[in-house]
């Protein structure tokens, strides 16, 4: 019985972590190079479990040009870091964990981010808007992408804490 067991486990996938599933997708690319130069792949790869609000490379596009290539120059790399840890939260929370806390809290959710920041979490019909410091919205497009240390949810713009 026992010996079935183990090779049972040893047949099933082992689950990747979230720095491992973004850098399998090209969508995520640039956030990878990011996440790189800021030096935090290491903490995406840790134990968790986070919570990512990942930007995709057309969010990224969005912002002024030079802005990422900028960003990721080594003089910056605080600054760098300051802004992707606002894109992830403590914990593993799923589309429904989020959809459920703002209709809990009339309509509009907090969330303290790693970086020490806020993000204001609503509802726009069945979209879950979040919206930074400034006031800057971004639309979660894809949600629950499972990781073995937590949740990746893919967002259509950078949100940045205050400055």
């Amino acid at each position: 019985m026992e010996t079935t067991d183990v090779s049972t486990e040893a047949t099933m996938p082992e689950q990747e972590t979230i720095a491992e599933i973004a850098m399998g997708n090209e969508d995520f690319s640039t956030l990878v190079t990011a996440v790189k130069a800021a030096g935090l792949a290491e903490t995406l790869n840790s134990e968790g479990p986070f919570t990512v609000f990942a930007p995709t490379n057309a969010a990224f596009d969005k912002l002024p040009e030079g802005t990422v290539s900028t960003l990721v120059e080594p003089a910056n790399k605080e600054k760098l870091a300051g802004i992707l840890k606002y894109h992830v939260v403590s914990g593993e929370y799923m589309a429904a964990d989020v959809v459920k806390a703002i209709n809990d809290n009339d309509g509009s959710f907090t969330i303290p981010t790693v970086q020490g920041g806020e993000l204001t979490a609503t509802l726009e019909g069945e979209n879950v808007i979040l919206t930074d410091a400034a006031g800057n919205k971004s639309t979660v497009i894809m949600t629950d992408v499972d990781a073995s240390n937590g949740v990746i949810h893919a967002i259509d713009a950078v949100v940045m804490p205050k400055s």
